[in-house]
C-alpha cells in the first residue's frame, strides 16, 4: 500500500491545526452541550453498594456557576490557581468548569496524596482556594508550614471548621459564564510527577485540551460513535486521567464513568465495565498488568471494549497480547510527558499498531529522535524524543521556574530528556529516561525490555530495573522484583530470573542482581520510580 492509500499516512497529511480565537474550557466540557440538551448525561458516578447516578450537563453547568459565583466574592479571580484535591465525580469536574470561569487555573491533585506532597504544591504555587472534601481536609490538618495564601477552602463534605459547605454553596445559585478567554490564556497547572526530581507545575493554556483531540479521535477509533462511554481507573489529578480521556470525552459530549476511590482494583474494574456497559477506556500499563492477573471468568469481559488506550509508562509485549484476548480490542498506546502529551500513538484502525512499539507521529505533531548534536537519528539508532515548538500541547512554563523552563528548549525543540529508537517503517520505540537508561560494559541499556521480559514470567507481578555502580562494568543490571501471591523468594528464584531474562533477551541485558521486595515504589499515576531505587543503591 502507497502513501496515497495508508489512512494513517493521509490523516496526517491533510492535517491542519485550526485554533479559535476564543477558547474557554468551562464552554468546552460543559457549556455547548448544556446549551443545547441540558438533561444529556455527563458523568455516571459509580459508589460502593450503590447503583450508578447520572449527573447531567445542566446540572454541571449550575453547581460551577454557582461555585464560581462564592469563589468570586472571596476574591478568586483571573490567575489565581485553584487546587482541586479531589477523588472522581462531578464535584471535581464542577471545580475544573468554575475555575475556567472565572479565568483562574485549575490545579487538580491526586486524593492519594500525603501531607507532605499536598503541602509542597500549595505552597510552591500560592493556591488561593482548594476544593476538598473530607479526606482531603484530614491531610490538610497535618500539614504543619504556613500556608498563606490559602484563602479559601470548600468542603464537599459539608462545612467543617474554615471550610465552606460545597452543596449550601452550590443552592445559593449564582450566573458566572464563561470568560472571553483565548486559547493561549493560561488554564491548567498539573505537578509533574517526580520519578526524576522535585515536582514541577507545568502550566497550561486552555488549548491544551484541543491539542490532544486529534490523539483521542484517532486512539479511539474515529470517536465519538453511538452507544459510546468512556471511563479510566487513573485519577483525574494526573494528565492521563485528566486529558487522556475526561475533558475529550466530555468535549465530545460522551459520557464518562466516574468511580471515588482511591486505590485500584482489578477484579472490580472488569465488574465496572460489565454493570456500566464501558465502550471506551485508558487504562494505564500498571493497571493492566494487576488486570492480567486475575484469573478466571472474572478476568474476561464479555462485552469487549471498542476501543482500549495506554499511556503513562511503556506497555509490554504481554499486557499487549493479553488485553487483546481478555478485554477484546487492540491496545492503541500512547507517548507523552506532562509538559507535552499525546504526541504520539498507535491506531490499529489505521494499520498504525506493533507489539513493543508506541507508533507514529500523531497527526499535528512533529516528533522525531535526535542524537546529542540535534541531529536525526538513523533506523534503530537511540536518542533522545524531540517535538518541534510550537504545539498546543506544550506547556508554557514551568511555574516560577524560568531556567528550568529554558533547559528544557533548545533550537525550537522541546527535549524530553527520553531516549526511543525508530525503525525503518517509522515506529517509535520508548526505552526509558536519560537517566533510566544503564551504561554496563560499554553497552547502553533500556529498563524498560528487561522489565517487560521479566513480567512474563509465572512467578512476577512486578519489576523494575536500574544500574547498579560496578567498578568493573561502570554498571550491572539490577533487578527488584515484586513477586505474585503464593510465590516465595529465594536465591533459587533469583537465579531462575536472571537466567529467563538471559536466554530470552542477551548476555549483556540480564540482572547480575535480583532483589525481591514487597512493594515497588510508584507515583500516585502509577510509574515506576526508579530514582528512588538507584538512590538506594
Amino acid at each position: 500500500m502507497g502513501e496515497a492509500d495508508d489512512p494513517y499516512e493521509k490523516l496526517r497529511g491533510n492535517f491542519r491545526w485550526r485554533l479559535p480565537a476564543r477558547f474557554s474550557l468551562a464552554e468546552a466540557i460543559c457549556d455547548r452541550w448544556a446549551s443545547r440538551s441540558p438533561g444529556r448525561t455527563a458523568l455516571l458516578t459509580k459508589r460502593a453498594g450503590e447503583p450508578l447516578a447520572a449527573t447531567s450537563y445542566g446540572e454541571l453547568r449550575a453547581a460551577s456557576q454557582a461555585l464560581a459565583a462564592a469563589l468570586a466574592r472571596r476574591g478568586v479571580s483571573r490567575g489565581d490557581r485553584v487546587a482541586i484535591f479531589l477523588p472522581q465525580g462531578a464535584e471535581a469536574v464542577a471545580a475544573h468548569v468554575a475555575a475556567s470561569r472565572l479565568e483562574a487555573i485549575a490545579m487538580p491533585l491526586a486524593l492519594a496524596f500525603g501531607p507532605d506532597a499536598l503541602s509542597f504544591r500549595l505552597r510552591d504555587s500560592g493556591a488561593r482556594a482548594l476544593v476538598t472534601c473530607a479526606a482531603g481536609l484530614a491531610k490538610l490538618r497535618e500539614v504543619s508550614e504556613p500556608l498563606p495564601a490559602l484563602e479559601t477552602i470548600v468542603s464537599t463534605d459539608g462545612a467543617d471548621g474554615e471550610a465552606l459547605d460545597y452543596a449550601a454553596l452550590v443552592a445559593a445559585g449564582g450566573g458566572v459564564e464563561p470568560a472571553a478567554t483565548t486559547p493561549d490564556d493560561p488554564a491548567l497547572m498539573i505537578y509533574t510527577s517526580g520519578t526524576t526530581g522535585p515536582p514541577k507545575g507545568a502550566l497550561h493554556a486552555g488549548r491544551v485540551l484541543l491539542g490532544h483531540l486529534p490523539g483521542f479521535r484517532m486512539t479511539h477509533d474515529g470517536f465519538p460513535r453511538p452507544g459510546d462511554l468512556a471511563w479510566t481507573p487513573a485519577d483525574w489529578a494526573w494528565a492521563g486521567g485528566l486529558l487522556n480521556l475526561l475533558m475529550p470525552a466530555l468535549h465530545y459530549g460522551v459520557p464518562v464513568v466516574a468511580q471515588p476511590v482511591t486505590k485500584f482494583d482489578p477484579a472490580g474494574s472488569f465488574a465496572l465495565i460489565e454493570e456500566a456497559g464501558v465502550r471506551n477506556a485508558f487504562i494505564p500499563p500498571t493497571a493492566l498488568r494487576l488486570m492480567a492477573q486475575i484469573d478466571g471468568p472474572e478476568g474476561r469481559l464479555r462485552t469487549p471494549l471498542r476501543s482500549l488506550v495506554s499511556a503513562g509508562e511503556r506497555l509490554s509485549e504481554a499486557s499487549f497480547e493479553w488485553a487483546q484476548e481478555a478485554l477484546g480490542t487492540p491496545v492503541n498506546e500512547v507517548y507523552g510527558q506532562t509538559e507535552c502529551n499525546y504526541v504520539l500513538a498507535s491506531a490499529a484502525a489505521l494499520g498504525v499498531s506493533k507489539a513493543g512499539f508506541t507508533g507514529k507521529p500523531v497527526p499535528g505533531h512533529r516528533v522525531a529522535v535526535l542524537d546529542p548534536e540535534g541531529r536525526t537519528c538513523a533506523p534503530n539508532e537511540a536518542g533522545e524524543i524531540c517535538v518541534r515548538a510550537p504545539d498546543p500541547v506544550m506547556f508554557l512554563e514551568y511555574w516560577r521556574q524560568p531556567e528550568a523552563t529554558a533547559a528544557r528548549f533548545r533550537d525550537g525543540l522541546l527535549t524530553t530528556g527520553d531516549q526511543a529508537v525508530v525503525d525503518a517503517a517509522g515506529y517509535f520505540r520508548f526505552l526509558g529516561r536519560d537517566d533510566d537508561v544503564i551504561t554496563s560494559s560499554g553497552y547502553r541499556i533500556g529498563p524498560s525490555d528487561i522489565e517487560d521480559c521479566l513480567a512474563r514470567h509465572p512467578a512476577v507481578a512486578l519489576a523494575a530495573v536500574v544500574g547498579k555502580p560496578d567498578p568493573l562494568r561502570t554498571e550491572i543490571v539490577k533487578a527488584f522484583v515484586q513477586l505474585k501471591p503464593g510465590s516465595e523468594p529465594s536465591p533459587a528464584l533469583a537465579q531462575e530470573l536472571s537466567r529467563f531474562v538471559r536466554e530470552r533477551l542477551s548476555a549483556h541485558e540480564y540482572p547480575r542482581e535480583v532483589a525481591f521486595v514487597e512493594a515497588l515504589p510508584l507515583t500516585t499515576t502509577g510509574k515506576l520510580i526508579r530514582r528512588a531505587l538507584r538512590d538506594a543503591e
